[in-house]
């Protein structure tokens, strides 16, 4: 009986040797992976505003449309007619041992995340660059773990160490793997996902260390926490307003039988309003930087917050086309622009007509974790991606705590599902 104990731990053993060898190597081509899509769209994308904009800006209006049909024409010829339909995708390999996400959606999503973001598509890489990492780390199981039983486990370090390169946040991806994605905890999903993340932080802290901002935030007081609590509830409020409006431009795009018409009607209303508003162009972290600089030395008067309604109102509703369109993509970097463009025009606003001294980069950040929180159901993911986005943003977790969790409960309250889990119950209640 003994001999019999120790064998079976000695089995054990390996299999836990084996699985972080296996997340061991999964996290380094996904590291590869995340880098080369983060840095090859912000390059290009950012390229080619300048040059469009420079040289006839209203080019911008068909700029999308150029992407977005080009991923059409991939979708069609190179990928044999088959959709990428994002997160939900890991869900429905997650439910069963024999789905598996196949290999094509590791280049599919890689080039059509790039393709829609270069052109103009109002949304990130985020979510392609999820799902080409979950792609990774199932391929992985499929050839190195057919009989046992860590599908999870190496789909998760996939994405965890895919989220870490996006925003330089270990924990951030760590957080969001088991939030968003397993949606559960034990012993073998602990060891993968620790291995990712020491993987993915050596990973970062040797080639990509510099936060997506460079703006330092200031010290918080206890005074501003009830704003902070009142942009959690805005916050929590536009985030419903975010996840709506996708749901009822995918199921209004979807029922649009010609594919030159439902590309188009979205793209160039998208070309459009990136014409009158620049800063909605791509993931808009360009706009979004020279907001906060603008905020910084701008005079406040009617002229400057009505640009900011307008982009906190418009951002959602841009991607919302974009993704109708067939742009690859997501709710992160939209998310996280308007939540933070909300909270500049939150304390400005505050700061013109009530006399109060809320900082502005603070309140930017308090915006986007409250959004990103709601959007996504995930108020730690949200917490330390936020976080890493500036130099020394940790000093603002109590409050990025606090914002986070009210607008996730108020969104949940109000509406129980995200983006990512209603079609799990659209057959049961329609919407």
């Amino acid at each position: 009986m003994q001999g019999n104990t120790t064998y079976r731990k000695k089995v054990v053993r390996y299999s836990y040797l084996k699985l972080i060898g296996s997340s061991v190597l999964v996290s380094i081509i996904c590291c590869l992976l995340a880098y080369s899509l983060k840095h090859s769209t912000g390059y290009v994308q950012e390229e080619l505003f300048e040059r469009v904009s420079s040289w006839n800006p209203k080019l911008l209006i068909i700029l999308p449309s150029i992407g977005i049909t080009a991923i059409y024409f991939l979708r069609k010829y190179a990928f044999q007619n088959r959709k990428n339909k994002g997160i939900k995708e890991i869900y429905t390999t997650l439910e069963t041992r024999k789905d598996h996400l196949p290999f094509f959606k590791i280049p599919s999503h890689y080039i059509n995340g790039f393709l829609t973001v270069i052109f103009g598509g109002s949304t990130g890489v985020e979510v392609s660059t999820v799902v080409a990492t979950a792609t990774v780390g199932n391929q992985a199981y499929k050839r190195l773990h057919p009989a046992w039983a860590y599908k999870t486990e190496l789909i998760c370090a996939g994405v965890i160490a895919g989220v870490t390169l996006l925003f330089g946040s270990a924990l951030g991806g760590f957080l969001f793997a088991f939030e968003v994605i397993a949606r559960r905890y034990n012993k073998t999903l602990l060891i993968s996902g620790l291995t990712s993340m020491a993987v993915a932080s050596v990973f970062v802290y040797y080639l990509d260390a510099s936060p997506l901002f460079t703006f330092e935030v200031k010290a918080w007081r206890w005074q501003a926490i009830p704003f902070v609590a009142i942009l959690g509830l805005i916050g929590g409020i536009l985030a419903l307003y975010f996840t709506k409006i996708v749901i009822y431009a995918k199921s209004y795009f979807a029922g649009i039988k010609s594919n030159f018409i439902r590309v188009n009607l979205g793209t160039i209303t998208v070309g459009t309003l990136i014409f009158f508003l620049p800063a909605l162009y791509g993931d808009s972290y360009h706009g979004l930087g020279e907001i906060l600089k603008s905020s910084l030395h701008d005079s406040v008067n009617l002229l400057y917050f009505l640009p900011l309604i307008l982009l906190v109102l418009l951002k959602p509703f841009v991607a919302s086309l974009t993704l109708g369109a067939g742009g690859d993509g997501g709710v992160f970097a939209p998310s996280i622009v308007t939540g933070a463009f909300l909270g500049v025009l939150f304390a400005q606003l505050c700061n013109h007509y009530l006399g109060t001294q809320l900082v502005v980069i603070n309140f930017a950040l308090f915006g986007a974790a409250a959004m990103l929180s709601a959007a996504i159901h995930a108020p730690f993911t949200a917490i330390f991606i936020i976080a890493s986005l500036v130099p020394s943003g940790y000093l603002l977790l109590a409050p990025l705590l606090i914002s986070s969790f009210i607008a996730k409960a108020l969104a949940k309250k109000l509406y129980p599902y995200n983006v990512y889990t209603y079609k799990e119950v659209a057959t049961a209640k329609p919407l």
